[in-house]
């Protein structure tokens, strides 16, 4: 089963570790994304911006809106995801708990829907 494992946290949170702290933190995931790698679990992921760069757009009556910021304003923020491929929505579970941001703040597990969207 696929899995969208999505990061949360608090804008920069990075910035005011110490280079001992990145160094730990950074560490922590090097180490699960070559382990993931290895196992041919990581199929993909990537690392977003900072909410500040965020537009959300919406349509009405054919206009669009577009305002600065995320769709929700929050004090954590949608920071990045994993694309894994796994056996169990444990082991799924198992990899969002490893990662530094679920110690801090958050990690959601979503089963990915197959392409035809109505099945798992």
């Amino acid at each position: 089963m696929k899995f969208m494992l999505l990061i949360y946290n608090r804008p920069g949170f990075v910035e005011e570790l110490s280079e001992a702290e990145r160094t730990e933190l950074f560490g922590e995931v090097d180490a699960i994304m070559a382990e993931l790698t290895a196992s041919g679990e990581l199929l993909g992921g990537e690392a977003l911006a900072d909410p500040a760069q965020t537009r959300t757009v919406r349509v009405r009556d054919g206009v669009p809106a577009v305002t600065d910021g995320p769709f929700m304003e929050a004090k954590e923020h949608f920071a990045g995801y994993l694309l894994v491929e796994c056996e169990s929505t444990e082991r799924a579970t198992d990899i969002a708990a490893r990662w530094p941001d679920a110690k801090r703040w958050a990690m959601e597990v979503r089963p990915v829907m197959s392409e035809s969207g109505t099945e798992m």
